[in-house]
């Protein structure tokens, strides 16, 4: 099916759904395309002013961002914005949820155990990937 646009000698703009073009010019020559706002069945294609995308142009696919570069930027981001509180941080976190310490953004690690205990607390946290430095005596 093709959509072309047309006009009746009123001037009254509509579209017209056809297997083909030539299909189009078979019905519009034999006075079976009317218009819907007037009934006029002196009908023309009107001049339909769009672009079609050429098919046999490639499309080059946009450049995706190095996975490990991107933990990198978002670990190295942690470290720069969240106080390292170590292996105390279930503790820091339920000192924080409930008000004891200010609000602030840690980071450190935690125990399976510790982690069950701050969900059941209703205490929000995000296990984040750790990137180990690179060795430099390889």
């Amino acid at each position: 099916m093709i959509v072309f646009d047309l006009r009746c000698e009123d001037g009254h703009r509509f579209e017209g759904w056809f297997a083909d073009a030539s299909a189009c010019e078979q019905e519009l020559s034999e006075g079976l395309v009317e218009c819907p706002l007037c009934g006029n069945k002196n009908v023309v294609r009107a001049f339909s002013p769009f672009a079609i995308k050429s098919a046999a142009r490639a499309e080059v696919p946009p450049t995706l961002p190095n996975p490990m570069e991107i933990l990198k930027n978002f670990s190295d981001m942690v470290k720069a914005n969240f106080d390292n509180v170590g292996s105390n941080f279930a503790k820091e976190a339920l000192k924080i949820h409930y008000g004891v310490t200010e609000a602030r953004n840690i980071r450190g690690t935690s125990t399976q155990a510790e982690e069950k205990m701050l969900n059941d607390e209703g205490v929000e946290f995000m296990k984040v990937p750790v990137i180990a430095p690179k060795d430099t005596d390889a």
